[in-house]
């Protein structure tokens, strides 16, 4: 016997219509690069965004075309977000942050036909475009508003999409390896809006009282999904454009009053050290919380943000192929009148699954690994928003396990409770005499000593143990600290043979174009180190 209930699409426009129908009057503000702001409403949002559909066909793109787009944090870029897929076109973000070969390669490998670019990034695009298939180059500036007032948003229809059709597209860093292509569908991005709204108690669901800032770009992982999120909930928007210095963004806090924003930890180091310097000069009590994910935040860095600042930290975790959230951290109820040491060890983790995602870890001989958040094992996942496979990469089909799920190539522990709890790459976990040691733990556990503003830690090879920890710091101005005054902080809280043998201070720490550590950079520069103490 069958259910008795209408086959209705999970399609993107149904958020069109929803935020200019129930929202109209809700705002959009972007700081535009002279750092005036742009003001609009979800109202002129859904005009734009048929407007753009209905001229991307009159440019003779067909159904299924895909349109890049290399851009900032704008509102323009929320159009495009909306637009291209309620057009039945792809919407493609390359990442402004990677190498011209890189975005060559990526746009060829998409089959990108049109890309929407800031007049900024023209030099950029102008280093890669002769190597791509990219037929029309739409100026934010100008040729993209020229060809947006030559089409009438009345004259736009619902394609009526099946919900299995691409909506988006988004490729990873390419860390190791070429960069791999990730194809959202409709329903996998609706079903991700609806999971990430479903949140945690904690507040990571947004309301249509709510300001959401993502300073989290556009270009990485389709910006965590919060253009859909806000256009499903009504919640205000305020765009950073190019403006993402923590002095920047704490003003716009101030003067939009945002109650909810999100972004990668190197983003939120800076924004405390600006607070800490700076005691009393921004008033953030209207800000609920943020959101951090990408790399795992330390430990002291969340204690420092509620302790000296009264703000909240929401910890997440997910991948571009994750579409991207996956798990959201909170309090379980009996925790929530705790002390904050107790819940500071719960907020640290990476969460539980949100609805729909299921997942598990398994050691180097495939058997399931116990909670008792020591075991190590690799992380697998599934679920109606995880990638099934790379965009034309037939030889990347060993990611997934014979029974469908995803190896994500995250080491981690799980707690008791059933909370994540990462401890490395798999190819940044450190093998030391048979034992695998977290780098993440120890980065973290540094990073929580008063004179140290960054910490990452490599493993170097050694002749006996196979390899060996080795720290590399950037200490805060004014500070430093000696390694064995490093090594006396780590010592009570891990075992003696997790120590780092060696310890590099340097001026910063090599990043990828979304902020994570580039420890291939790091292993290059310090390969041939003997592993000894220093």
């Amino acid at each position: 016997m069958k259910g008795l209930m209408m086959d209705y699409q999970l399609t993107l426009p149904t958020f069109l219509r929803r935020a200019e129908t129930y929202f109209p009057d809700k705002q959009i503000v972007t700081r535009l690069p002279d750092r005036s702001f742009h003001r609009y409403t979800y109202r002129d949002l859904g005009r734009r965004s048929r407007q753009l559909a209905v001229a991307l066909q009159k440019l003779g793109l067909e159904r299924g075309d895909r349109v890049a787009t290399l851009c900032w944090n704008h509102y323009q870029h929320n159009e495009c977000y909306l637009g291209i897929p309620c057009g039945g076109f792809v919407l493609h973000t390359l990442n402004l942050r990677l190498h011209p070969a890189d975005l060559a390669y990526i746009a060829s490998h998409a089959g990108d036909r049109a890309v929407v670019v800031d007049r900024a990034l023209l030099p950029l695009l102008e280093q890669f475009r002769g190597e791509t298939p990219i037929e029309h180059v739409l100026v934010v500036e100008d040729s993209y508003e020229e060809l947006l007032a030559t089409a009438d948003p009345d004259e736009w229809r619902d394609p009526e999409l099946d919900e299995n059709e691409a909506a988006a597209m988004c490729y990873t860093s390419g860390t190791t390896g070429r960069p791999k292509g990730v194809v959202y569908s409709h329903r996998s991005t609706v079903l991700h809006t609806l999971g990430v709204a479903s949140g945690a108690p904690l507040g990571l669901a947004l309301s249509e009282e709510d300001v959401f800032l993502p300073v989290v770009p556009m270009f990485h992982a389709n910006a965590w999904g919060y253009p859909y999120l806000a256009a499903m909930m009504g919640a205000n928007l305020v765009y950073p454009g190019p403006h993402l210095d923590g002095e920047s963004l704490l003003d716009a806090f101030v003067q939009e009053r945002v109650t909810w924003t999100a972004g990668v930890p190197t983003i939120w180091l800076g924004i405390l050290a600006q607070l800490d310097a700076n005691p009393g000069k921004w008033d953030l009590s209207h800000m609920k919380g943020m959101l951090i994910g990408g790399s795992a935040p330390p430990r002291a860095m969340i204690d420092a943000f509620k302790q000296r600042h009264g703000l909240n930290v929401v910890h997440g975790w997910g991948m571009t192929e994750t579409s991207p959230v996956a798990s959201v951290s909170d309090l379980p109820g009996d925790l929530r009148h705790a002390d904050w040491e107790k819940q500071l060890d719960y907020i640290s983790l990476q969460g539980l699954p949100l609805p729909f995602v299921e997942l598990r870890a398994r050691d180097s001989e495939g058997k399931d690994v116990p909670w008792d958040d020591r075991t190590m094992g690799e992380l697998e996942i599934r679920g109606p928003w995880v990638a099934s496979g790379y965009y034309e990469t037939p030889e990347q089909a060993d990611r997934w396990t014979e029974d469908g799920w995803f190896k994500t190539g995250d080491i981690v522990t799980l707690h008791p409770d059933g909370f994540i709890h990462i401890q490395d790459r798999t190819k940044d976990v450190i093998k030391s005499g048979g034992e695998w040691i977290s780098s993440v733990e120890l980065e973290n556990a540094l990073m929580g000593h008063p004179a140290v503003a960054e910490a990452a830690v490599i493993g170097i090879p050694d002749e006996k143990w196979f390899e060996r920890p080795l720290g590399v710091v950037v200490m805060r101005p004014g500070q430093s600290a000696s390694p064995e005054e490093l090594r006396e902080f780590l010592a009570p809280n891990f075992a003696k043979w997790w120590l780092p043998d060696r310890f590099e201070v340097v001026e910063a720490i090599p990043k990828t174009g979304v902020g994570k550590f580039k420890k291939t950079e790091l292993r290059e520069m310090f390969v041939d180190a003997p592993a000894q103490a220093t």
